[in-house]
């Protein structure tokens, strides 16, 4: 991570602060008084740094397991014309996701929604003593048969209601967050991926925690 020597102590606590409330760069450089550019330098340190901490820490998730794709990226690329296909046969990226109950959110690129794609993400990062709950996507087709017999699958057609804790509710809302968040960027194609981890962090977290979390990463890559 680059150094904060050119700022003051009390302008790069400010920065960490706006940067937790979720302040666009353009704002936090008036509101703090320093180059649009400085903010955007620390702001993506402070991205890598959160991206590191989630690519290390989502592991092992355990117990009821919501798991569900969604999809990201302008619905038409340049120069395209014609029809698109809708949903799974869409040409957006394909992004997976896994939500612990009451916990934490993990998400990862794929190159498609097959069953060859998403199987060695779940093996990789689900204990297979959990309650897995997707919809009825052929993608899960086969998790019985790697040692995830508890997994309940909905299909949403039919079960348009809740039926006891049978729903992936929860890694539906992350995904609204995430889309929501993401809109205000006008295009991350670069740096999808850290915007995308910045998102599972930030999910359901307040402010104070957010602010302690941020500085104890800085305090760790300073140190180390």
């Amino acid at each position: 991570m680059n150094g904060n020597r050119k700022l003051s102590r009390h302008k790069f606590a400010r920065l960490v602060t706006c940067f937790c409330l979720d302040i666009e760069a353009s704002k936090t450089a008036i509101l703090v008084g320093v180059n649009r550019n400085t903010v955007n330098r620390h702001f993506m340190d402070f991205r890598r740094l959160i991206h590191a901490y989630q690519m290390a820490e989502m592991r092992n998730f355990i117990g009821e397991v919501e798991i569900d794709e969604s999809f990201f990226g302008p619905a038409r690329r340049r120069g395209q014309t014609g029809r698109l296909k809708p949903g799974r046969g869409t040409q957006k990226q394909p992004v997976f996701g896994i939500y612990e109950r009451g916990g934490r959110v993990y998400t990862e690129l794929i190159p498609d929604c097959s069953r060859r794609s998403l199987h060695p993400v779940i093996q990789g990062r689900i204990d297979p003593q959990s309650i897995i709950y997707s919809d009825d996507w052929r993608g899960y087709d086969g998790l019985v048969h790697v040692g995830y017999d508890r997994h309940v699958r909905i299909n949403k057609e039919r079960d348009s209601f809740v039926r006891g804790r049978a729903h992936i509710n929860g890694i539906e809302a992350f995904w609204s967050f995430t889309k929501r968040r993401l809109a205000k960027f006008n295009g991350v194609r670069s740096t999808f991926e850290l915007h995308l981890k910045e998102c599972e962090w930030r999910y359901r977290k307040s402010h104070p925690q957010l602010v302690t979390e941020l500085k104890t990463l800085i305090r760790k890559n300073k140190n180390s």
